[in-house]
């Protein structure tokens, strides 16, 4: 979650793609630098800083996936405007009530707009993206899953882990895997957003594999007509 998408912001900037899809890498970035904070010092700000940077991020995402069809560099004020203010209510009724179901609920909201319009990309306009774009939500939501299940069966899975061996113990941890799949999950949704943005804008996209196992994307330039 936080030196891959360093690397892909790097090579949004060498593209010269749109700001947004270096702002979406580094969105990824910061959640991560704000779950690590939290989770070695357990303090509350750090907290905030591991879960509203979430709301955030996912702003921009949805950004980037609703503008997929617009004549480059254009800007959409009004969809800015309404990312914003929803962040700043986020924002201020979590500081105000501090319960973490609202913010499960409006982070859901986000992602559920985040699937409709994937689901719209791959079943209407990219048939072809379906593998991507599929393969994104899939680990995203294993990874909720696994997170729920840690939730309910946290006293249950401590105690089976006393009972195996350590290296055993260790694939249990499904708070960790949380963090795994839903971090590969959000890096690959960032993939197949500036995927379909590139297709749109005729460039000639390819999903390359850095050393030969980290997903990244190459971006040609657009041939020019004759």
């Amino acid at each position: 979650m936080i030196l891959p998408p360093i690397y892909g912001a790097i090579q949004t900037v060498k593209d010269g793609l749109e700001k947004r899809y270096t702002a979406s890498y580094l969105a990824i970035t910061v959640v991560g630098l704000g779950s690590w904070c939290f989770h070695m010092t357990l303090q509350y700000e750090m907290q905030l800083l591991d879960e509203l940077p979430m709301i955030y991020s996912c702003c921009i995402f949805v950004y980037c996936m609703f503008e997929s069809f617009k004549t480059k560099n254009t800007v959409n004020y009004h969809l800015i405007f309404i990312l914003v203010l929803f962040s700043l209510i986020v924002t201020t009724v979590y500081l105000k009530v501090k319960e973490p179901i609202f913010h499960q609920v409006m982070y859901g909201l986000l992602v559920f707009a985040l699937v409709l319009r994937s689901i719209y990309i791959v079943t209407w306009v990219y048939p072809w993206l379906r593998g991507l774009g599929y393969t994104s939500l899939g680990i995203f939501l294993m990874g909720f899953f696994l997170w729920n299940v840690d939730n309910i069966f946290c006293d249950s899975l401590r105690r089976f882990r006393t009972k195996v061996p350590p290296f055993v113990g260790v694939f249990t941890q499904l708070h960790a895997w949380w963090h795994i799949l839903t971090g590969l999950g959000s890096y690959l949704h960032v993939l197949f957003s500036l995927y379909t943005r590139t297709l749109f804008l005729r460039y000639r996209p390819k999903v390359k594999f850095l050393l030969g196992m980290w997903p990244t994307i190459l971006v040609e330039p657009p041939k020019k007509d004759i």
